[in-house]
């Protein structure tokens, strides 16, 4: 469990980092967050955080989204993770979760004239999904949030209820988790993941006007299909049915990492295991966020100076 939380500009005991239940971001979802990965190395005894900087990048750019002003740089937040994860000193995988939110303690719905907090915790964390290698998803009866409702491309707390709904009633319906359409009918993605499929030998993710997150594990696999496996990926519109039909599909997020779908409401693809591409992804994937593939290395930040 964590031991520290950055909170009110300093790192202090985890159990110290309260908030009251009259504060505005917790009655009223006023708030934005990140999650990001460090992966522990065994080999070579250090932590990696991936992709760090772009975290901090489009945790700042949901800040602006919801008129949230820190007074600190996306390398400073960077710094400061890294110097709380010195602290709590894992030797293992780790989930880092930077939230901003609205601090008043008053009644009444707004952004403006707010006051502005800033806290970062961290937790070992692995998997988000156990069936990484073979989930059974469905087609969720809940839509997407639309852009001009709640802005998908930014990860505002109240937002996630909307996710919550998707989630939950498919994990009840004895799913394992659900693809959400947008508003005019298309594939967007799953509940807190991208989406991806393979059709006719190439890669299908629904665009960015889809209402989807724009994922840095999303652009990762994007880049390293291509370098990687020379496959190209063609961002479009999805209808419902083309995923039954697909090859192969999966989803990209920071906590579900790569998770091969294998059957789309009782329709499984091929044989229902996890498919070459896929698996082949995932391998890729995770040699360069754990720092095993030295072309990828300026994507992982060392934690500990090994000297």
């Amino acid at each position: 469990m964590a031991q520290y939380a950055f909170f009110r500009g300093q790192i202090v005991p985890i159990n110290e980092a309260k908030v009251s239940v009259m504060t505005h971001g917790l009655n009223y979802g006023t708030g934005c967050f990140e999650g990001i990965r460090a992966y522990w190395n065994e080999e070579q005894e250090q932590l990696f955080v991936f992709r760090l900087q772009e975290h901090f990048e489009r945790f700042l750019r949901s800040c602006r989204i919801l008129h949230i002003d820190l007074p600190y740089s996306a390398t400073e937040l960077g710094q400061i993770t890294l110097e709380l994860l010195r602290r709590e000193g894992y030797q293992e995988d780790a989930y880092i979760r930077p939230l901003a939110f609205k601090g008043d303690e008053i009644i009444g719905v707004k952004l403006h004239d707010l006051t502005n907090e800033l806290a970062i915790y961290s937790t070992p964390f692995g998997r988000y999904l156990e069936e990484e290698e073979g989930a059974h998803v469905c087609i969720s009866s809940w839509r997407r949030v639309d852009d001009n409702a709640v802005p998908a491309r930014g990860k505002i707390t109240g937002a996630y209820v909307n996710s919550a709904l998707v989630n939950s009633a498919a994990v009840l319906s004895g799913y394992n988790e659900a693809l959400v359409l947008d508003q005019h009918g298309h594939i967007s993605e799953g509940s807190a993941e991208n989406f991806f499929m393979v059709r006719h030998g190439h890669l299908v993710t629904p665009p960015l006007h889809s209402d989807i997150l724009e994922g840095i594990t999303r652009d990762s696999i994007i880049e390293l299909a291509l370098e990687e496996m020379g496959l190209k990926t063609e961002q479009r519109s999805i209808d419902r049915s083309e995923v039954y039909i697909c090859e192969e599909a999966f989803l990209t997020g920071t906590g579900v990492q790569v998770a091969a779908i294998v059957k789309v409401e009782h329709r499984p693809f091929g044989s229902g295991e996890m498919g070459p591409v896929v698996a082949r992804l995932r391998e890729i994937y995770f040699d360069a966020a754990q720092g095993r593939n030295s072309k990828y290395r300026h994507w992982c930040t060392p934690v500990y100076d090994l000297g």
